[in-house]
């Protein structure tokens, strides 16, 4: 299974992005996802997550209201509608994947499995 971010960018503090995870290569069908970003100088941490069915979604305090993860089945894919950006939003943002059986979220970085490349935002004026 292979993930792929993108979408980030520059932008301007109070600015929106969609940031997009592609996954491929899955014979079994979808799984939960998670988004995770890690700022220079700081640990990775955990963003928001959606599980396999698209029923169950979970954020972060810092970016609940402002981030809305969603699936897009049609083409094997998970947005992350960014919001309302601020300075401290800007990292390098990872999409992740759980195991097929793990179907629901995971709000741990040892929830996940496989990994993406990631994709830099930066919020600035």
């Amino acid at each position: 299974v292979q993930l792929q971010a993108s979408g980030g960018g520059l932008v301007q503090p109070g600015g929106s992005l969609e940031l997009s995870c592609a996954v491929s290569g899955s014979t079994s069908g979808y799984y939960a996802v998670g988004w995770f970003r890690q700022a220079p100088g700081k640990e990775r941490e955990w963003v928001s997550c959606i599980s396999r069915s698209g029923g169950t979604t979970d954020y972060a305090d810092s970016v609940k209201g402002r981030f809305t993860v969603s699936r897009d089945n049609a083409n094997n894919a998970v947005n992350l509608q960014v919001k309302d950006l601020k300075s401290e939003d800007s990292a390098v943002y990872y999409c992740a994947a759980r195991l097929f059986r793990f179907g629901g979220c995971g709000l741990l970085f040892s929830h996940y499995y496989y990994w993406g490349q990631g994709t830099l935002v930066t919020v600035s004026s």
